[in-house]
């Protein structure tokens, strides 16, 4: 057998590439054709395969599992900390860069208390 160069093998793979396509194409189309039938045949919709374009009213028509509640809204986070640049932080979660810098510095937490308006 004769070494095949990169250059044949290429051609090669593009012309069993173009092959593979055409082949999927027409798998496709026979597919497509029998999921046309059977959703003729059964009146399937949109919203019978979960494909309709509302998801709110899916979910509003959803009923609630007994015995549980709904999940409470959090109010949205106060700032709690704030610096002289105006960087801010809630006081949930990891420290911010400035803050962990500042404290390192030498500077106290309390020092970037927000105080409470009256």
């Amino acid at each position: 057998m004769a070494t095949k160069t990169y250059e044949q093998l290429q051609q090669q793979i593009a012309a069993l590439q173009a092959e593979a396509d055409k082949v999927r194409r027409k798998e496709l189309e026979e597919v497509i054709g029998r999921i046309r039938e059977a959703v003729t045949y059964y009146g399937i919709t949109a919203a019978d395969l979960g494909l309709d374009t509302a998801p709110k009213a899916r979910k509003a028509a959803a009923p609630a599992k007994p015995g549980r509640k709904a999940a409470a809204k959090k109010p949205p986070a106060v700032v709690a900390y704030r610096d002289e640049a105006g960087n801010s932080w809630v006081g949930r979660g990891k420290r911010p860069q400035w803050l962990r810098d500042a404290l390192a510095a030498g500077r106290k937490l309390e020092d970037f208390k927000v105080k409470p308006e009256a």
